[in-house]
């Protein structure tokens, strides 16, 4: 499984669409089916604002290299992207 598709299965699970992670991240619905379709990589930034909307651990769901790269650029939900909701 790639990260678009865990991405997707994720929000799925929360119930969200791609415009309610839009609204509280400022990246394009375009961009977000593009993620989760396989066409484009988010960077660990990119990453962690989408996993900070959802307010997704997804330092658990990541290779052990990317998890702990990502979890130093605050990919677990912080107050300030709590706030954004």
């Amino acid at each position: 499984m790639n990260i678009g598709e865990t991405i997707r299965n994720f929000r799925l699970q929360r119930s969200m669409s791609q415009g309610d992670i839009e609204k509280r991240t400022g990246l394009l619905r375009c961009y977000l089916s593009r993620v989760e379709n396989g066409h484009t990589i988010p960077s660990l930034d990119t990453l962690a604002k989408i996993a900070g909307a959802m307010i997704w651990p997804c330092r658990n769901s990541l290779p052990k290299a990317t998890a702990t790269a990502t979890a130093t650029r605050g990919c677990r939900s912080s107050p300030k992207m709590r706030s954004a909701s």
